[in-house]
Order: C-alpha cells, then structure tokens, then sequence
C-alpha cells in the first residue's frame, strides 16, 4: 500500500518536473535573441490600419497621408536611447515621412519626455497591447516604416540613430514585384552593354 502511494507521488512529482522544464525551455525560446530576431512585421505585409489622437487631440491615421510613416515603439525605452532620439528628430525634419511614436498605454510622461528629447514634432499616440501584438512588437525601441498603401517597407528593433537611417533608405526602395523571390535580380530593370 505504501508502495502504491510513494509510487503516485514520485509519478506526480515528475510529470510536474518535466511540464516546469517545458514551460522554462518556452520562456526562454521566447524571450531569446532568435525570438526577437523575428519581432515586428515583415516588409511587404499589411500593417494594421488605425486612427488614434495624439497628445494635442489630433487624430493620426496608418496608413498615413504622406509617402512613409515611421511608427516607433518606446513606451519606457526612449530615455536610454538617446541615439535614437537623434535618428527621430532627423526624420522629423524630412517631409516625406511622419513620425509617430506609439505608446502601449496611456503615459502622462510622454508628451513632456519627446519635448525634452527635442521631438517636438514627433506625434505621441497610445495603442494598446492588443495593437502592439498585431504590429508583432515585444520589445523597444522598434521601428516600422510604414507606406501609405498601408504596406510595411522596413522593420527592426533600433538602438542607433544609424539604424533608423537604414531603415530608411531600405523604406525608399521599390518592393519586390510579386512572386519574385527577395534578392532576385531584375533582367529587365539592366540595360544592355554594348561594345564600343
């Protein structure tokens, strides 16, 4: 009888054991740098499409009315890049793109943090959760240029205002025709050489 009983608690005790070992080996694929790797949309996909106010009441759209917008997630992170700071406020300044910075929930430190960022021109909106798991988005800074198609043109986590610039220049190329595989090379787009 105490043979059954042992036996049943040494049997619970490893299943519970091994679904502990399931779970922590989960919590780590997930938080790893592989899982991040693959956070935000991949270029050429649908972004989600919304209209929310900014700070000042002003209702922002994605996608947006100009060429690119740049929507930038850094609920708490913005301080402690100010590189990236530096990469917003160069884009803010140029008039084919707008810049919003989406905040996973309301933030009364905000508005007063962009301004002393000098991103006074930076729209400041708050999503939720649930819009920043359809962006695909864990963690922050991240940055997603958006078309006004509605269609992602470059995405990435950023530490670096050069990274911004990159992505950047990556948003102004034409996206691949469908059904061309990525990096494929355009015959028709080369001209000829000819002998002289």
């Amino acid at each position: 009888m105490i043979a059954g009983v042992l036996f049943v608690v040494l049997a619970a005790a490893l299943c519970i054991a091994a679904l502990l070992g399931i779970f922590g080996v989960t919590h780590l694929y997930l938080s790893g740098a592989a899982a991040i790797e693959h956070d935000g949309l991949r270029p050429g996909s649908r972004a989600p499409a919304w209209t929310l106010d900014d700070a000042d009441g002003v209702p922002r759209s994605s996608p947006p009315a100009r060429p690119l917008q740049l929507v930038v997630f850094a609920d708490h992170s913005l301080k402690s890049f100010p590189s990236v700071a530096d990469g917003m406020r160069a884009l803010a300044g140029d008039e084919q793109v707008e810049v919003v910075l989406l905040l996973r929930q309301p933030s009364s430190a905000a508005v007063p943090v962009l301004r002393g960022l000098g991103l006074d021109h930076v729209a400041a909106v708050t999503g939720s959760a649930a819009l920043y798991a359809d962006y695909n988005v864990r963690v922050g800074p991240f940055a997603i240029f958006v078309d006004s198609a509605g269609l992602v043109r470059s995405s990435s986590l950023v530490n670096y205002d050069w990274q911004l610039a990159k992505l950047r220049q990556l948003a102004a190329l034409q996206p691949e025709p469908a059904g061309q595989a990525p990096g494929q090379l355009r015959r028709a787009a080369r001209q000829p050489r000819t002998a002289v």
